[in-house]
């Protein structure tokens, strides 16, 4: 901590700070990145107004897509942001920090393909990041796993759909190996039997449209794989992460687990908490194309409640952005998918203006899924995801009262469009800072390319 009159990098006065454990108004004081002082005498190089307004831990969204999996065509559409794309996208919208899957090529290991994409990152990243090695051949990367959590990562990724079926020992022996060296397990809950019966049934009935596609993934594949993802927890010991839930029934299935005491963690995206299956209906429902797939009126309410009573644990975005064309090209179809949105952007205020402003979640829950549990259960705690002495500088001024229209012209991810074009929303960052550098201050991202960093990750917690 600082001497009362020590002069400081910045000085952030006024601001009403909101942290997961509560709420106070106090300056913050901030010198080499951290935040030196809350509260008290402080003296800044530079200081910031910010009287009326909020000052949030940065958001931490540990799930997005901003590099192709090796191998991809070079021609033809792809997801179109990398790490300085994404990394604009996020800071706009005031998440600080983001969590890169890293795809493996044929017969690369999970060591180097984080390298790969690291390298990649330290070039292009504005945002700090960390990266997930998808797991595809899980005996190959038994080598690999203990040696993870040295390397500065926590986690590994699977897939319980196509291909989890003719590898599931091998899978249960890397997950369990994973817990055992500190890692979580983030998993994909779909059945691939349950899912690829959905689309035959629908192909042999000549129903291919993209109109069809909720029916062609059903809650029931979800339930069943995430009724399997427990059942491993259980078996093992590990701790497994539930990514991008969709449903009711499938939150039952974890709500149960967590009552019981299994190491099962929760997440959903905001595809799941705004839109409906509905929407697939519509000229252009191509767009809105993810998996799971959007689901129903009574799934969004149950998804809000398990926020609000802590079993959803953190909203992230899996940010896996095309362009509009490529979305709506009129040769997909269900068994011709392009799953994806571009949802970084929107995140934090859409969850704010939804979810705090319309009375269904507080402040700190807020606080609590979009930063501070997943800074726990990703081994960043307390470095990342509370505004306290010793804590990186990662910050957001943000006006609750701001109000914005979402629009085409505004989106900084090289999407060029959102899902959520004509939503209204109350609740906008004004500024943010990245370690102490301002990186975005009056609508602009001001943050370089390349001076983001990797986000070395001790073992995996608990919220």
């Amino acid at each position: 901590m600082m001497s009362p009159m020590a002069e400081l990098d910045l000085v952030i006065r006024g601001a009403e700070i909101v942290n997961a454990s509560g709420s106070e108004r106090a300056d913050v004081g901030i010198g080499g990145g951290v935040i030196e002082q809350v509260g008290g005498d402080l003296r800044g190089r530079r200081e910031i107004d910010a009287a009326g307004l909020l000052l949030l831990p940065g958001a931490i969204d540990a799930h997005v897509h901003l590099s192709s999996p090796p191998g991809a065509p070079a021609a033809g559409p792809r997801w179109v942001d990398d790490f300085a794309s994404g990394s604009r996208a996020a800071l706009a919208g005031g998440v600080t920090t983001i969590g890169n899957m890293t795809f493996l090529g044929p017969g690369e290991r999970p060591l180097d393909g984080l390298a790969r994409d690291q390298a990649a990152a330290a070039d292009q990243a504005i945002a700090d990041y960390f990266c997930h090695p998808v797991i595809s051949d899980p005996a190959a990367a038994l080598e690999d796993i203990p040696r993870l959590l040295d390397a500065g990562c926590g986690t590994i990724k699977c897939f319980l759909s196509f291909g989890f079926d003719a590898r599931a020992a091998a899978y249960v022996r890397a997950i369990d190996l994973a817990g055992r060296s500190g890692l979580l397990t983030m998993l994909h809950c779909e059945d691939e039997a349950l899912l690829a019966r959905g689309v035959d049934r629908l192909v042999a009935a000549g129903r291919t449209s993209l109109r069809d596609y909720a029916e062609s993934r059903p809650v029931v594949a979800e339930v069943l794989a995430t009724q399997r993802a427990v059942a491993i927890a259980e078996a093992t010991g590990a701790p497994v992460y539930v990514v991008h839930l969709s449903s009711a029934r499938a939150l039952d299935v974890c709500a149960e687990a967590q009552a019981r005491g299994l190491p099962v963690h929760v997440e959903t995206r905001p595809l799941y908490l705004h839109l409906t299956a509905e929407r697939l209906l519509e000229p252009d429902g191509a767009k809105y194309v993810g998996q799971p797939p959007p689901r129903e009126a009574a799934d969004v309410e149950a998804l809000w409640a398990g926020i609000r009573d802590g079993v959803v644990q953190t909203v992230c975005t899996d940010h896996a952005p095309w362009s509009l064309e490529a979305k709506l090209d009129p040769a997909l179809s269900i068994t011709r998918l392009r799953p994806g949105v571009e949802n970084l952007q929107t995140l934090v205020p859409m969850l704010w203006s939804e979810g705090v402003r319309a009375g269904r979640i507080s402040r700190q829950r807020f606080v609590e899924v979009t930063s501070a549990n997943a800074a726990r259960l990703f081994g960043l705690h307390p470095r990342k995801g509370a505004i306290a002495a010793g804590s990186d500088a990662d910050l957001v001024v943000f006006d609750p009262e701001l109000t914005r229209t979402i629009t085409r012209d505004m989106v900084e991810s090289n999407a060029g469009h959102s899902v959520y074009e004509g939503w209204t929303v109350t609740g906008w960052p004004v500024l943010a800072l990245r370690r102490g550098e301002v990186v975005f201050e009056a609508g602009r991202v001001t943050g370089q390319p390349g001076s983001g960093r990797l986000a070395r990750r001790g073992p995996a917690g608990r919220p």
